[in-house]
């Protein structure tokens, strides 16, 4: 069995210290193999040999996560991705394209809980919802005149330079 995975979640994380403090408290391997075995570094299997030292398999379990908790429940974190997916004129804006303010006034409103916009990238990536930027173009941008160019000039381009290639004598 090895523990190979990018992240791992922090029942899997407590699943393998107790695994390791298993096979220390085996005495079968050293260190060095159990580190190995689990893909862990050997600093880490000494200190849960000191923490199994202190007071056994108990001590190497999962302690209540620290930190502030969400503001959001889960189900109003997934009311905020349906509104999402619905898109920002669905919610009262002049176009489709959410911003981190636009999602800030609706979990505001829908909700009424505040976060500041600069915190709202840390929560959309939680909700798989990826940032994306349009590409910028100019205003005065022809779109007719881009697409003439491309039916009747490019092909007239990229046909003559065909040519040129196939004309060479080395």
């Amino acid at each position: 069995m090895a523990w190979k995975p990018k992240h791992l979640t922090r029942e899997q994380m407590e699943e393998r210290r107790l695994l390791g403090g298993r096979l220390l408290q085996a005495g079968k391997l050293s260190h060095v193999e159990i580190a190995q075995h689990l893909g862990v570094s050997r600093t880490t299997v000494g200190d849960w040999a000191k923490q199994l030292a202190k007071g056994g398999l108990p001590q190497l379990r999962s302690r209540k996560s620290a930190g502030r908790p969400a503001k959001l429940t889960p189900d109003q974190q997934q009311a905020l991705l349906k509104q999402l997916k619905r898109g920002g004129r669905a919610a009262g804006f002049a176009t489709d394209q959410w911003t981190l303010r636009r999602v800030q006034k609706v979990i505001e409103r829908e909700f009424g809980v505040t976060y500041h916009p600069n915190h709202l990238g840390r929560l959309l990536a939680r909700l798989d919802w990826s940032v994306q930027v349009p590409l910028p173009q100019a205003s005065e941008r022809g779109e007719d005149l881009i697409q003439a160019w491309l039916e009747k000039d490019w092909p007239r381009i990229k046909k003559g330079a065909a040519n040129r290639r196939t004309n060479r004598v080395f």
